[in-house]
């Protein structure tokens, strides 16, 4: 079950990201072509594939984990001595605080703070992976517990094809934000067990 659930938290966050990011990264005013969101999630592959073998899976997910924890130790070890002193996990402390408290003034002053706590990775379900994770276990067609590229391709361009409403090839930023809309209401109706 860890190793499926590995394979299920490795692309949550980064398979939605082909298909609702606009050409190029952050501008969400820009439409999207089916085109740009195979180009995203070929690059997006690429960047997931740790040891380029081809496949996304458990090997993957350990080596990402690892470069994270290398990037936070050094990020928290300020005088790169090889240790983190209390003064430097105190102030990770408060940068991170601050952080937060930036964010809850940027919602409260964009009118999100109605909308209540943000589940981050666990999909609002208090699993790992949530629903990118079911998601993700769908991608696996072929139920050998990796992801090949052209199973992600196909996921990706299902994900793409499901924004695109109007079926015209373009995801607009309007239909980016109508499928957001949708993912939030089907979170907010399913059942606190899950």
């Amino acid at each position: 079950m860890n190793k499926k659930i590995s394979l299920f938290t490795l692309a949550a966050a980064l398979v939605a990201v082909p298909v609702l990011a606009a050409p190029g990264g952050a501008d969400g005013n820009a439409v999207q072509t089916r085109a740009d969101a195979q180009a995203r999630a070929t690059q997006m592959f690429a960047k997931m594939d740790a040891n380029k073998d081809g496949k996304l899976d458990a090997t993957d997910r350990a080596a990402q984990r690892a470069e994270r924890q290398a990037k936070t130790f050094a990020s928290l070890d300020a005088d790169g001595n090889g240790s983190i002193s209390k003064a430097e996990w105190d102030k990770h402390g408060a940068d991170r605080a601050a952080k937060r408290a930036e964010r809850g003034e940027k919602r409260a002053e964009a009118g999100e703070a109605g909308e209540g706590k943000r589940h981050g990775m666990r999909g609002g379900h208090g699993k790992r992976g949530g629903h990118h994770g079911m998601m993700m276990g769908k991608a696996d067609t072929d139920g050998d517990k990796a992801i090949s590229q052209a199973e992600f391709q196909t996921a990706a361009l299902a994900r793409f094809d499901a924004a695109d409403a109007n079926k015209d090839g373009q995801v607009t930023p309007e239909e980016r934000q109508a499928q957001r809309g949708a993912w939030r209401a089907k979170r907010g109706a399913a059942p606190a067990s899950q």
